[in-house]
């Protein structure tokens, strides 16, 4: 047991040294970006724990401060790398020689914290060792990512006539992580002694709302279902098993009808549009 936590601490220092590298080789490129710059503070804290001996019986504060960076640990260390390489992409509109590889290795690197997490603290939930807001944040970025690709390879019709499945694969990777952003919080019952003085937010908690980013969350899963729907041929058999895939209209219809009541109840009049969902709707429905 000894031996493998300490085989676990040395893989973080690993790792920890192999993002100095990278943080500092993306430095090159933009040397005051803010994200980068935060990234290489926390690093240089990390090297000099473990430069001054740090020992591995602190694993689970290392991989906190890992995780976090930045005063009250509002920022994460690899979400400041990760979103530096995302906007690059985004920037560059997503070039269909390198995206994919580079998509891949992005969210390779989003679910490196909570593998980690579950190899230094087996026996701990990794909710909580990473936290509800960060875990959540993990699955929004892989479920964004994907959405941001798929949105702009959705405007690439010849593309997609020849690589449908590849499309579809990544349509369904990305409601998956969105919905399991949705997951990580239970939704309050309002029936189990909760008492909310505010009716408006007791509709939210009792859907699963938490934030406005849980809404855009809503609407980002409505499209990609619609894009699913329009380009999905039922008929083949191509994209892994059938009983596998999601069922995009079920999900998208009832994702949407949530996202309007909640825009046209109590978030009326707050800047929430709901036409393109209602489109979306008369087309699933």
């Amino acid at each position: 047991m000894a031996d493998d936590y300490r085989r676990q601490g040395f893989e973080l220092e690993r790792r920890i040294f192999e993002l100095d590298i990278k943080c500092s080789s993306l430095r090159t490129e933009k040397q005051d970006d803010d994200y980068l710059q935060n990234a290489s503070a926390i690093l240089d804290k990390l090297k000099s724990y473990y430069r001054q001996g740090g020992e591995s019986s602190n694993l689970s504060k290392v991989l906190q401060d890992y995780t976090q960076i930045g005063e009250g640990g509002t920022d994460k260390v690899i979400l400041d790398i990760t979103f530096y390489e995302e906007n690059k992409l985004v920037d560059q509109e997503f070039p269909e020689d390198c995206s994919p590889f580079k998509i891949q290795q992005l969210l390779q690197d989003l679910t490196e914290p909570e593998v980690l997490a579950g190899r230094l603290a087996p026996t701990q939930e990794v909710q909580s060792m990473l936290g509800l807001e960060l875990l959540e944040c993990l699955y929004w970025r892989r479920g964004a990512l994907l959405y941001m690709y798929c949105h702009t390879l959705h405007q690439r019709k010849q593309w997609i006539k020849k690589n449908k499945d590849t499309f579809l694969k990544c349509i369904q990777e990305g409601v998956r992580y969105l919905m399991r952003m949705l997951q990580v919080r239970n939704s309050v019952k309002l029936n189990d002694g909760v008492v909310l003085h505010d009716t408006a937010t007791a509709s939210f908690l009792s859907e699963g709302i938490f934030s406005d980013t849980h809404l855009l969350t809503m609407m980002y899963i409505g499209e990609m279902c619609f894009w699913a729907v329009k380009y999905e041929d039922c008929s083949a058999d191509t994209m892994d098993r059938k009983e596998d895939r999601l069922q995009f209209r079920d999900i998208g219809t009832q994702i949407l009808n949530k996202y309007v009541l909640a825009c046209e109840g109590p978030l009326q009049g707050q800047g929430w549009n709901t036409e393109n969902a209602k489109e979306i709707l008369s087309i699933l429905q």
